[in-house]
């Protein structure tokens, strides 16, 4: 690889169209998921220009002021609808979106980094190239469909395992099976047609998110993050990471961009103790901004050199009503909260950073949820 310093700031550059729906590609009947562009406004440049689902309005003049409070930078040239056509329609504007997926190469004809972005998003073809390239994964058997697995298959399975769908969002199709009952009951939530994969637990508590940067031909580590998580579903980061095993995956990085990928993208690593010393198998590739970019470039932008950002529920719908006085971040302390997905206030969830130490984030912890 040519380029491995850790990059700072947002895109290369230049001005960007943005549009961060990610309705196009999450799981349905998750509350609030159509109210998500709105994180990407914190990772915004004054030149940009932003798509905002309509319903964010009335959120608008309080969420400005916020940012203005707190020093953070971001457009204020609001298009209030998220239809992909402005993509391609403002000259002189590059696009930046949640998944480059076919709805954005409609309006974007990036077909090579449709491609590779539709290639290694199905976590089959991941280990395909895993194993091609030599990156270290959990043992994991693919399968075109589930009616490939047999009896003769689930009697050679060690339990416990996780039986995933080769393309899955936000935990959605992924079940953990203790024995061959939970398993065969799993494989009966699927159509017969779905490519799946069997993959070993991996024994730790730890899990990494290793963030990557496209800049035009080149690949830069954006920033090593640690995983909060619900079971297999996540509910944060935390900055800086214990460890960062870059070297696991440089070797993928690179390839992807070599075969179009754009803008940024990450991988969850694991690290494990085995009698050899640390292993650190990946599990998957994300293809496109994740949960952990935006708190990532709004720390950067604010030169935040430690941080947790945590998805809370609040009884509070609107920004208005939620007090964060004195707790609010400060420049020149280095502390305190910063509102990074505020939409979803709507719904009663936000994702808040808290910078400082520790100590201070854990005692902020405890403030915020009685404010909330």
């Amino acid at each position: 690889m040519s380029s491995v310093a850790i990059s700072h700031g947002y895109l290369p550059a230049g001005k960007y169209i943005i549009n961060h729906d990610i309705m196009n590609c999450t799981a349905e009947g998750v509350a609030g998921n159509y109210l998500y562009s709105g994180r990407a406004l914190g990772v915004s440049e004054p030149s940009d220009i932003i798509q905002l689902h309509p319903a964010l309005k009335p959120l608008w003049q309080d969420i400005v002021a916020h940012y203005q409070r707190i020093g953070l930078p971001h457009t204020e040239y609001v298009i209030w609808d998220l239809n992909l056509k402005h993509l391609g329609s403002h000259i002189g504007f590059q696009p930046s979106v949640f998944y480059f997926g076919p709805n954005e190469c409609g309006y974007w004809g990036d077909h090579a980094w449709l491609e590779t972005v539709e290639y290694i998003n199905s976590k089959n073809n991941f280990i395909a190239l895993a194993e091609k390239l030599g990156v270290d994964v959990p043992m994991t058997l693919c399968f075109n469909n589930v009616t490939d697995i047999g009896s003769e298959v689930i009697s050679e399975i060690t339990f416990p395992c996780y039986l995933k769908a080769a393309v899955s969002v936000s935990g959605v199709g992924i079940y953990h099976c203790a024995d061959k009952i939970e398993f065969r009951a799993a494989l009966s939530q699927f159509p017969d047609d779905t490519p799946v994969q069997i993959q070993e637990e991996v024994n730790t508590e730890t899990f990494l998110n290793l963030q990557y940067r496209v800049l035009g031909n080149d690949v830069v580590r954006l920033a090593a993050s640690e995983q909060i998580l619900d079971k297999f579903t996540h509910q944060g980061n935390r900055y800086p990471a214990s460890l960062e095993p870059w070297v696991a995956v440089d070797k993928m990085a690179q390839w992807l961009v070599e075969h179009g990928m754009k803008g940024i993208f990450a991988f969850d690593v694991a690290i494990t103790q085995t009698d050899r010393g640390l292993r650190f198998p990946v599990i998957e590739c994300n293809p496109r901004f994740n949960g952990a970019t935006y708190p990532t470039i709004v720390a950067q932008k604010l030169d935040i050199p430690e941080w947790t950002a945590m998805n809370f529920s609040t009884r509070h719908r609107s920004l208005a009503n939620i007090d964060l006085s004195d707790i609010e971040f400060d420049k020149r302390t280095g502390e305190g909260a910063i509102v990074i997905n505020w939409g979803t206030v709507l719904e009663g969830k936000l994702v808040i950073l808290m910078a400082g130490s520790r100590p201070y984030q854990d005692a902020l912890e405890v403030e915020l949820a009685a404010r909330l």
